[in-house]
């Protein structure tokens, strides 16, 4: 009795690993893409991508959900037992070396016995934190932190460094793009923006960036695009959204800045980020 209870645990603890743990995610994940919300996760391009693998596990879950319950680990199990036995007879293996054998055996069952509750622990966890957390946004400071990693990864570098690009539809990121890598500011000078994004302190701590995250594929990748504003920096809390309306100039020394005529305070877009 006791060993058919330690198989059903087992076989209960193996489909919850596999089927349960699949269940959950694809079931968040649709929640998240109905409510719109997956893209404070992943680009809007992959969301449709996202609900279809959502939607083609929970159909997978649900076939297996009418195997037998242990027909997971049943494949080959007594096939190979019986071969090794019946080999182990026609060898004539001795006694000792059999009980060796089955120790070695023992101790990677062991062995993969931990790793899998280790891994299902884990996995639990993650599972549980993406239930009864919230979905939310990338934080300021994380933004912070990435600024001045990399430099000219958002616009089309050629357009950029040529002086050509058409600048009516660049957000935050293309134009922090033009920033960085323009050898012909003086072509921006002049360029009427509208703009949203969160308030950083420059390296000075004098001046003002206006900040916006950017991300390619999904948050993992999330890059920080910033813009000098010359606004007081202490005129607006960091991590303040604001929508600014301005023009860029240029300064004697070629260095582009935004001169804002209108800065609004908003609360934080529902969707945060650009792509």
């Amino acid at each position: 009795m006791s060993e058919q209870t330690d198989t059903r645990r087992r076989a209960l603890a193996t489909r919850w690993l596999g089927v349960g743990l699949t269940t959950v995610v694809a079931v968040v994940t649709l929640s998240l893409g109905i409510t719109g919300q997956l893209t404070l996760y992943i680009s809007p391009d992959t969301v449709w991508f996202a609900c279809a693998g959502a939607v083609v596990a929970l159909v997978g879950a649900i076939w297996s959900c009418t195997l037998p319950l242990g027909a997971e680990g049943d494949h080959g199990h007594d096939h190979g037992h019986e071969t090794g036995h019946e080999t182990g007879h026609e060898n004539g293996h001795a006694g000792g070396s059999e009980e060796s054998d089955r120790g070695a055996s023992s101790r990677r069952r062991t062995l993969a016995g931990v790793g899998a509750v280790t891994g299902g622990v884990i996995a639990t966890g993650v599972v549980a934190a993406g239930l009864m957390l919230p979905p939310a946004s990338l934080s300021v400071e994380l933004a912070m932190s990435r600024a001045g990693e990399q430099s000219g990864l958002f616009a089309g570098s050629d357009s950029v460094t040529l002086g050509v690009a058409d600048t009516s539809t660049f957000g935050v990121g293309d134009w922090s793009s033009v920033f960085a890598a323009s050898t012909n500011t003086t072509a921006y000078d002049g360029a009427d923006v509208t703009l949203t994004g969160f308030v950083t302190p420059d390296s000075s701590g004098d001046d003002m960036n206006l900040t916006r995250l950017v991300i390619t594929h999904c948050v993992i990748d999330a890059q920080t695009a910033t813009l000098p504003i010359d606004v007081d920096s202490g005129d607006y809390a960091t991590g303040q959204w604001v929508e600014i309306t301005g023009t860029v100039r240029a300064d004697s020394e070629g260095k582009l800045s935004i001169e804002p005529t209108d800065v609004v305070k908003i609360d934080e877009p529902g969707d945060p980020y650009e792509y």
